[in-house]
């Protein structure tokens, strides 16, 4: 069982450092949005490059996290019973969830991005501006990105939940919390 517990904190840790990546775009995409205003309204000039860097850091920002916030719990719940449970109701709570929702969704995603992305590639997609971004396929890529972000972290939270429901508890460092 220790072993299950060391992948599920590895793959946590994966995801934590995915996280903290993309925070940094975040501030990124908040400086240049402001310098892109700044031009407009200062000097009449915008550059559409940097224009369309918005939109890549922008679907970095949410498709790169997607697994970093099912880490940190933060993805939108609606189960009103969810939250009086004990941490063993929880974790089947959560099992489930893993099994009948996050994995099926997940996967249709990644089989029917594989090509798309796979497509995008083979012609090295570009803008369709000619003073644009040419690496449309790596724009399209954070697909992929979020999937197997959010797959290795729903595996995670199916392997704490499986440690909390066979009763070992005390190797998983913290309450399932709010789960998927």
């Amino acid at each position: 069982m220790d072993g299950i517990a060391k992948l599920a904190r590895g793959i946590d840790a994966v995801n934590e450092v995915i996280g903290k990546i993309t925070s940094w775009a975040t501030l990124t995409l908040v400086l240049v949005q402001f310098a892109i205003v700044m031009m407009n309204y200062l000097y009449s000039e915008g550059i559409i490059a940097v224009q369309e860097s918005l939109t890549y850091m922008h679907s970095l920002v949410f498709l790169g996290a997607a697994g970093y916030t099912l880490l940190h719990n933060g993805h939108v719940r609606v189960d009103i019973f969810y939250s009086k449970m004990d941490e063993k109701g929880k974790a089947y709570i959560n099992l489930i969830g893993s099994l009948i929702v996050l994995f099926p969704v997940l996967i249709c995603v990644g089989i029917y991005a594989w090509p798309f992305v796979g497509q995008s590639w083979d012609i090295l997609e570009g803008s369709i501006e000619t003073s644009g971004l040419h690496i449309v396929y790596i724009l399209k890529s954070m697909i992929i990105l979020f999937v197997g972000s959010t797959l290795i972290q729903g595996i995670s939270v199916t392997l704490h939940s499986l440690l909390v429901i066979m009763g070992y508890e005390h190797l998983v460092e913290e309450p399932l919390g709010e789960g998927i």
